[in-house]
C-alpha cells in the first residue's frame, strides 16, 4: 500500500490543521483503576489516540493515565463524546467544559469532541452542536465532529451552526455491518471515519472464513479486523482491558491483506442486521 501503514499513521481532518491517529484505543466499560492500568499500557504500546465519553465515566482515568505515561500532551490525542444536552447552549458547553477538566485540567483541551448520538432528537442535537461549536472557539476543543450519525443529521448541521462539515463520524463498522451508504456519504465530503467495534466485541472470532485469513497470516482474527479497517481508509478503536491484547491489537503494521482477502471480509456484510449496536438512519 502507499504510503505505508505504520503505527504512527495519521488521517487529515477537514478544514483544520490538525491530524488523527488512524488507530485509537477504546475505554467502553473500562471502569477505574483497570482503565488507568490499560491506557498506560496502551501508551507504551504505542498507541496515541484514546476514544472515551462523558456516558463512559472513566475521564478522570483517562486524565490520570494521560499524567503518569509522561508523553508531551501534544503527541496525544484525545476524543470525548456528549450524550445529551443541558437546558440551553450555556449549560450544555458547561458539561463540555467540564469534561475537558478531567481529562487534561482547568488549562487543557480535548482534540475532538463529538456528539454521541443524535437519538435525543433535533433540539438535542442543535444545542449539544452549538456548545461545541463554542467550546471549539474557546480552545477548550481543536475539532469537532458526531457519532452514529446518518446523512440526514449530518445535513442537518448547515442548518444550526457554521462548522460544517463535521470533521469525524464515528459509527459502528466491521466486516459484517459496513453502513456502505453512510461511508460512501463521507468518504465524498472528506469526513474521517471512525470504526467503533472493529473487533465485533469477540463475537466473530471463529468464523471459519475469518479464522482461515488469520492462520494465513500468521495473525488472530482481531488482528484481521483491525487491519481490514485501516486498508478501508477508517480509524479503529479496539478496546481491551487485557494487557496481552492491548499490545496484539496494535502489532498489525507487517502484514497485509491481499485483494483476495478484502474481498472475503467485503463479502460478510449483512447492512444494518449485522450491527451489534447500531446501524445509522440516513433519512
Amino acid at each position: 500500500m502507499s504510503p505505508k501503514l505504520s503505527l504512527s499513521s495519521t488521517l487529515a481532518l477537514s478544514n483544520s490543521k490538525f491530524k488523527i491517529p488512524q488507530i485509537g484505543f477504546g475505554v467502553y466499560q473500562s471502569p477505574p483503576p483497570t482503565c488507568v492500568n490499560s491506557c498506560v499500557k496502551a501508551f507504551r504500546a504505542g498507541y496515541r489516540h484514546i476514544d472515551t465519553a462523558i456516558y463512559y465515566a472513566n475521564e478522570n482515568s483517562v486524565g490520570r493515565a494521560l499524567k503518569e505515561s509522561k508523553i508531551p500532551r501534544s503527541e496525544i490525542f484525545i476524543t470525548s463524546k456528549i450524550l445529551s444536552p443541558g437546558n440551553d447552549v450555556e449549560s450544555t458547553y458547561k458539561l463540555i467544559e467540564e469534561s475537558v477538566k478531567k481529562l487534561d485540567g482547568d488549562n487543557g483541551y480535548v482534540d475532538l469532541f463529538l456528539i454521541h448520538s443524535p437519538n435525543g432528537g433535533k433540539e438535542s442535537r442543535r444545542l449539544m452542536w452549538l456548545a461545541l461549536e463554542k467550546a471549539k472557539e474557546t480552545g477548550k476543543v481543536r475539532d469537532i465532529g458526531v457519532s452514529n450519525y446518518g446523512i440526514g443529521h449530518i445535513e442537518e448541521i448547515k442548518e444550526i451552526g457554521k462548522v460544517w462539515p463535521p470533521v469525524v463520524n464515528q459509527i459502528e463498522l466491521h466486516p459484517w455491518c459496513q453502513q456502505r451508504e453512510i461511508v460512501d456519504y463521507c468518504e465524498k465530503k472528506k469526513i474521517a471515519i471512525e470504526a467503533y467495534c472493529p473487533l465485533v466485541r469477540n463475537q466473530k472470532a471463529h468464523d471459519k472464513t475469518l479464522t482461515e485469513i488469520a492462520t494465513k497470516h500468521k495473525k488472530s482474527p482481531n488482528q484481521i479486523l483491525i487491519r481490514y479497517c485501516l486498508q478501508k481508509g477508517w480509524v479503529p478503536l479496539p478496546k481491551s482491558d487485557t494487557p496481552q491484547r492491548i499490545v496484539s491489537n496494535a502489532d498489525v503494521y507487517d502484514f497485509e491483506l491481499d485483494e483476495e482477502d478484502m474481498k472475503s471480509l467485503d463479502g460478510f456484510d449483512q447492512g444494518s442486521k449485522g450491527a451489534i449496536v447500531q446501524a445509522v438512519k440516513n433519512s
